[in-house]
């Protein structure tokens, strides 16, 4: 597949401002393991040093450097014509001892576990149940119910939800709240994300189907509103953000992870404060395959982050190299691309999204993670996968 990036897409809006556009940065690739592990990677500062860590699959690798991996489980790699047992990992403070801790989420629809930090005192890792049934391909870490601790937004059961902890109760499985009535949610559900949908300061949860609105009084099952709209076929991540910067928020996410497409949906209200989305076209979900034009199949992960430091976000994925095996899915052995979307607001030529490429061997798992690890004040890239673990470093 031959890959360019001169390809613009952007769409007109009523309300957009001109702003100076900074220098995109450059990264330089560093390769942390060439194993399969896992297919998602995070951070946190695991020995408390001042120097952001980035975990992945058994081990975290210790900032500022990250030359020294420390284990947390045992060992074990993956054949990548096959799956993990780690798709996205996230990091807290579940025992509240001042020490972050890890969580697995595990091949979807089985069980995730959380691994305790030891803290000063070293040795290992203290394995805990966090969640029986962690059903959907990209569960999100967030704080849904305002009590500042994030939340793990998945299904399970049947029923979309979230499931929280209690620092006080370490050793108790985490408790499963679900905002929807039975549904058709199955373990490899698609897409799933939160944000303020209709600006009552309150995060609702996005689906490839529609928004459920979280209501002023939640109450135990009471099932949220449920808002019908078609965002995706088979969504990754979903986020809420005002891309126009006309004050609502729209909504960003994949059309399909397993094919093509990436879009995002403006947010447009009547009178009345009905809400209706138009949908927007980033990368097209049916690419002209004899063009020259960016695609990128399988986009099964993606971050919203300023990566430019212009204070506004941009899109952050890539491809999945080989999601379902190397004879399944759209183009399964293209190159596996990173790139970031530069978001431009511009008073002639409205929004745009500006495709730049960070890497061509290296691509996305079920999750990849933008951060600051190295203080530059610009995003870096954690990504693991198929190809093994990569980080890539900004330069500015």
């Amino acid at each position: 597949m031959k890959i360019t990036f001169f390809a613009f897409f952007w769409v007109s809006v009523g309300f957009v401002f001109c702003s100076a556009e900074p220098p995109a940065p450059s990264f330089e690739k560093l390769r942390l393991s060439e194993k399969f592990y896992a297919e998602g990677a995070y951070y946190a500062d695991f020995n408390k040093d001042g120097n952001l860590d980035i975990v992945a699959g058994p081990f975290w690798y210790a900032g500022s450097d990250f030359s020294k991996k420390h284990e947390i489980i045992p060992p074990k790699s993956f054949d990548p014509h096959d799956y993990s047992n780690n798709f996205l990992t996230y990091t807290g403070d579940f025992n509240a001892d001042g020490w972050p801790d890890v969580l697995y989420l595990p091949f979807p629809g089985t069980e995730a576990f959380w691994y305790e930090n030891p803290g000063s005192q070293g040795g290992s890792w203290k394995k805990h149940s966090a969640l029986k049934d962690v059903g959907n391909e990209s569960p999100v870490w967030a704080d849904i119910d305002g009590d500042g601790r994030p939340e793990l937004i998945c299904n399970t059961t049947g029923y979309l939800g979230y499931a929280a902890y209690d620092p006080a109760k370490p050793d108790e499985p985490w408790v499963f709240h679900a905002v929807t009535p039975k549904g058709n949610y199955q373990r490899f559900t698609h897409g799933i994300g939160v944000g303020d949908i209709n600006g009552d300061g309150r995060l609702d949860i996005l689906e490839a189907e529609g928004w459920w609105e979280h209501p002023a009084q939640a109450e135990p099952g009471v099932p949220w509103i449920k808002h019908p709209s078609k965002f995706a076929e088979a969504a990754a991540q979903m986020y809420a953000y005002d891309v126009d910067g006309d004050g609502l928020n729209d909504v960003l996410t994949v059309w399909h992870c397993h094919l093509y497409g990436l879009v995002w949906h403006k947010q447009i209200r009547d009178a009345q404060g009905e809400i209706t989305w138009k949908q927007n076209v980033i990368l097209p979900s049916s690419p002209d395959l004899k063009s020259s034009d960016l695609r990128i199949s399988q986009l099964h992960a993606v971050e919203l982050v300023d990566l430019n430091g212009d204070g506004l976000k941009d899109i952050l994925t890539g491809k999945r190299f080989w999601a379902h095996g190397a004879h399944g899915d759209a183009e399964p052995d293209a190159p596996a691309v990173v790139y970031w979307f530069e978001l431009r607001r511009d008073q002639d030529k409205g929004v745009r999204f500006v495709p730049h490429r960070i890497d061509d061997d290296s691509g996305v798992g079920t999750q990849v993670t933008g951060v600051d690890l190295n203080g530059d004040g610009i995003p870096d890239v954690v990504v693991s996968n198929k190809k093994g673990t990569f980080l890539h470093l900004s330069r500015r």
